[in-house]
């Protein structure tokens, strides 16, 4: 395993780390007053507001990013902004713990877009993602539980357009640096949840509702961010993806712990094969960039100074 992969893979088990406390931390900041609407406002403003100044005032390199690049960070930054309302309307209907297991769908809907942009997952991939797939179908499988059919809806949604803004912001870091990619699709998804809020929502909390977890969930978001598109620079969307499903193990303990969530003996089962799946990383090829950049849905995304059909790594 090369030193890029062994990064990409560490990167990745990190964003699964900090993404896993997420769905925690924002239950709990919507138990305690928050609506879902503020929550991903708060969060993502505070997150994308954080990175911008530490940017501005000590690596102002990571600013520059070519016109195209810049147009993928925004429609990946639009995309994921509209799939973190649904999220967190959903969190709000469903515990964190179903919720995520919902969520961990989204390896699937990658795969597919993958194909899209001519980037078709290897043979293990896909065993892994059927796996996976199996895994989360037993975690869902919560007898004498009521589900909410429409927080189930708009859970697997965010999790259609998570999926979606993964491949678009790979093509952007075949050239940019991961901190570049992380500081704009912020501030694109901040354009997208703040206005949001202002427009369908403006509850604020009352002065005695607790803010540490939306300020825990702010860090989370910033961390996991540029955790995650290290991880996509090194290893892709499609193994990060798959590696991000950890997220969802650190999401069933820290909801047994803090909110008193459990899961079933079958639902265990379906977390040790998610396990084995996240294990089967290791026997993974590392991504390449696609072969000509004349093909796929996401082609128009390349440097002007490059031919048309040249795709080279930043490093």
């Amino acid at each position: 395993m090369s030193k890029k992969q062994t990064a990409g893979i560490l990167s990745a088990f990190s964003s699964a780390i900090f993404l896993g406390m997420a769905p925690v931390f924002g239950k709990l900041a919507i138990i305690q007053g928050f609506t879902p609407f503020a929550v991903v406002a708060l969060r993502t403003g505070f997150a994308a507001g954080i990175m911008l100044v530490v940017i501005l005032l000590f690596y102002r390199k990571y600013l520059y990013i070519f016109p195209i690049g810049l147009v993928g960070c925004i429609l990946a930054g639009t995309i994921n902004g509209l799939g973190s309302l649904l999220y967190y309307l959903a969190l709000s209907r469903l515990d964190a713990s179903l919720g995520q297991l919902l969520y961990s769908l989204y390896p699937f809907f990658v795969a597919l877009w993958l194909v899209l942009d001519h980037q078709p997952p290897s043979r293990l991939t896909f065993f892994r993602i059927t796996l996976a797939t199996i895994a989360v179908l037993l975690l869902t499988g919560a007898p004498g539980r009521s589900i909410d059919l429409t927080g189930v809806l708009m859970m697997i949604g965010a999790a259609i357009l998570y999926a979606m803004h993964l491949p678009i912001n790979q093509r952007v870091l075949y050239e940019v640096p991961a901190p570049t990619v992380a500081l704009y699709t912020l501030l694109s998804m901040s354009m997208v949840v703040v206005p949001a809020y202002l427009l369908f929502d403006r509850v604020w909390p009352v002065d005695n509702t607790p803010w540490l977890p939306v300020l825990a969930l702010t860090f989370v978001t910033l961390f996991s961010r540029i955790a995650l598109f290290l991880g996509v620079k090194k290893i892709g969307g499609m193994q990060t993806a798959l590696l991000g499903l950890a997220e969802l193990l650190i999401a069933i303990f820290l909801s047994n712990l803090l909110l008193g969530e459990h899961l079933s003996l079958t639902q265990w089962l379906g977390a040790i094969g998610l396990g084995i799946s996240l294990i089967l990383v290791m026997y993974e090829k590392p991504a390449r960039p696609p072969q000509s950049g004349k093909t796929g849905w996401l082609s128009w995304i390349r440097p002007p100074a490059l031919p048309k059909d040249t795709f080279g790594p930043y490093e």
